[in-house]
Parts: structure tokens; sequence; C-alpha cells
């Protein structure tokens, strides 16, 4: 008999962890669902279908499928710059970015985990969140035995940060050490306000990293990214994301952008070989001028079809208040029960009901802070959007009984 015991071999915070589940775990996808849970680009990505190796002619990015022997560039300057290029606008500061600016990884949620790690002593520190927000910040600190601090946000529509109470929170609360917003916000879909943000970085005593997490700002007004901001502040970071706008989740390719001394750090905290040779080719060309020009076209499309949601879904009887904002690829709205109030009972049978019986996959949030009786809706193509309208009315129609 082993004398193994995995219950009290493994770390308890990491015991009590769950696997991570989606929408789609519940409902079997025969192809032909249509997905507008995971808030993804359905449009696709600004590649050429037909990928072809080096010398291939395929006029898209070049695969150096036998130089798969070698581990990849652990650097990825070449990548950084393109980033680089992308969102250095002027907007915030004079100053331009530079590599040494960045940390690249796999997707957002490796930097996440490693500002934790970087700046966060298990047991003892603790971070800020403000929800409803992306769940990983809190599974991270979970995993790293980091303690939480919750400031919700204000509540809808504006879903604004609470300034007043987290900067109580940062002078009177021990051992925060970073401070997570996000912007656009997931669930709400809402831009942070930037004096809102500034107001935070000036905190006259706090010793701590704010961190502005960016996935979805692609859909946000132009010039709304405060990725060359952290040239004026030491402690800011930016954390951006090709998985939304740029229609390559598959290729889970993160950016955080920060301060050089920061970045340096999180650099020598990585592993070395983090990003894949395919993965650095296929985002390069993303970010070049085909790339960009086919990813600002798609863009477009999508905020068309934000627009018509919001112009058409009040039309649906059982459609509630738009609940969050409308700077994102989704929409977060209230399912009203028969009283016309948001229904937590409502919103889950019509989830159900859309997935089981239309074959459209949403995502339910009513369990979340400030979100009762909310759906969060992504934005599909118009194919889509029109699917997805007629299954929602009748949906609600036999949900409510009407």
């Amino acid at each position: 008999m082993s004398p193994f015991n995995l219950e009290t071999c493994a770390r308890p915070n990491i015991l009590a962890l769950e696997p991570y589940r989606c929408a789609r775990d519940d409902y079997k996808d025969d192809g032909t669902n249509i997905l507008l849970d995971a808030n993804e680009n359905a449009y696709g990505p600004p590649v050429p279908s037909n990928l072809g190796g080096t010398g291939s002619g395929s006029g898209g990015p070049e695969l150096d499928l036998l130089g798969l022997h070698r581990y990849p560039d652990p650097h990825q300057r070449d990548l950084k710059q393109l980033l680089c290029n992308l969102r250095t606008t002027h907007a915030h500061t004079s100053k331009l970015l530079t590599p040494d600016n960045l940390c690249v990884g796999v997707g957002s949620d490796e930097a996440i985990d490693a500002l934790l790690r970087c700046f966060c002593v298990p047991g003892r520190d603790r971070i800020l969140v403000c929800p409803p927000t992306y769940g990983m910040y809190s599974v991270s600190a979970q995993v790293n035995d980091v303690g939480l601090v919750k400031i919700p946000l204000l509540p809808a529509p504006s879903f604004a940060v609470d300034v007043p109470r987290v900067l109580e929170a940062l002078s009177t609360e021990p051992n925060i050490k970073i401070i997570y917003l996000c912007s656009p916000g997931n669930p709400t879909g809402s831009l942070l306000a930037k004096e809102d943000i500034r107001q935070v970085l000036e905190h006259p005593t706090w010793n701590g990293v704010v961190v502005v997490d960016e996935a979805y700002i692609d859909f946000a007004p132009d010039s709304a990214s405060l990725a060359d901001w952290v040239n004026e502040w030491p402690n800011l970071v930016v954390m951006q994301t090709l998985s939304k706008a740029f229609g390559l989740a598959g290729i889970r390719l993160g950016v955080a952008f920060t301060s050089p001394p920061i970045a340096r750090l999180l650099n020598s905290l990585k592993a070395p070989y983090n990003i894949s040779s395919p993965t650095s080719a296929l985002a390069s060309y993303a970010l070049g001028p085909e790339g960009l020009q086919v990813m600002r076209a798609n863009k477009e499309k999508l905020i068309q079809q934000r627009e018509r949601l919001v112009a058409e879904l009040p039309l649906v009887p059982g459609v509630g208040k738009l609940a969050g904002g409308e700077s994102s690829n989704f929409l977060l709205y209230e399912m009203l029960d028969k009283e016309g109030k948001p229904s937590n009972e409502t919103a889950l049978k019509v989830y159900e009901k859309l997935a089981e019986t239309k074959g459209v996959v949403v995502r339910f949030r009513g369990k979340e802070h400030g979100c009762e009786g909310c759906l969060r809706i992504t934005v599909g193509t118009e194919e889509e959007v029109t699917r997805f309208l007629a299954a929602l009315r009748e949906a609600l129609k036999e949900v409510r009984g009407e």
C-alpha cells in the first residue's frame, strides 16, 4: 500500500479549485450551433485560409514548418515592435512605445498570473478587484494563495469604478499589491473613465501596481487604449490580446504593456520559449498591413451588428434594459419575468432553452454582482444575429408562457 495521500500532499488552495467550464460543456455542438457565449470574433482571423510553408507563395504568413525542430525566438522583439506600432497613438503621451515596454505571453491569462507571482507574497499579500469582472483574476489569486479585496463597480448602467471606496481600501487595507481593472469590462461592456484610473494611479501612499485589462479595446472608441500611457506611470500595466478583435483566440497571444523595469521583471519570470514559432508568424502577419486591413473591416461589421442588436433587442417582448455599455463585442441585457422585473429564473430558463432547442449558445451572467437576470450576448455575423433574434423571441415567449 502506497503512503501517498493526494488530499494531504497537494496544496489546500489547489485542491479547492474546479476545472474550467464554459457554456459549451453543457451542450453538444453538431457544428450548426450559433456560438455567442465566448466573445470570439465570428468573422474569423485576418489570415488567408490557404496557409503554406516557407516559399509557398500563398500570400499569407510564412510558416517555417521545416524549422519546427528549433526552439522559437525567446525575445520576440520583431513581434513586439509591431504591437508598439499599433498602440503608439500619442493620444495620452508624446513618448514612443518600444519593445522594452512589452512582455508577450500565452493570452492575457499568463500576464495575470505572472504579475501575481511577481508582486504578491503567497499567504500574505492581496489583490483588489471590482466585480462584476473577469473571473481569472480571482482564480489566479487562489492558485497563488493570494487574498482578494472586492470593491464593486458602481451600479448599472455606468458600471464605473467606485473611486472613493477604492482609494480608501488602498489606504486602509493592508498588503494590497495589485488592482485589476477591466476596461471595457467583462461582462459589463463599459469603458472605464481615464480620469478614474488616473486618481488611482495618483494615490499618495499606496505602493502597488494598477493593471488595466483591455482585451476588448478595439471595439471601443478610437484612442481609448491607455497602452502608450504606461510611459507616464512607473506602476501601470495595460494588458491586451489578439483573441478578440483579431479573431486569433486559437493562437493564445497576449501582451502586457508597462514600464521597462516591470517588463524586465516579467520577461525574467516567464518561460524561455513561451511563444511558439507558428503563433509568432500568425500574429506578425495579423499585425501587418494586410492583416490590419482585414481586422478593421471585420471589426466594423461587428460594430454594425452591435448597433443592430441595440436597436432591435428592446422590441423583443421580455427583454429589459441594456445593463452595461456598448464598447465591446458583446452586450449585457436583462431578461424580464411576467411582472416586468429582471429575473435570474427567467434568464436561466431562456439560456437553457436557447441552447437545448434553438441551437444558440449565449452566457448566463445573473449570478454576478449587479447582473440580476442578465444574459451576455456576443455580437455575431449578420446571419447569426438574425437567427439569434428569432430564437430569443421564441424562447422568451415559451418561458414566459405567452
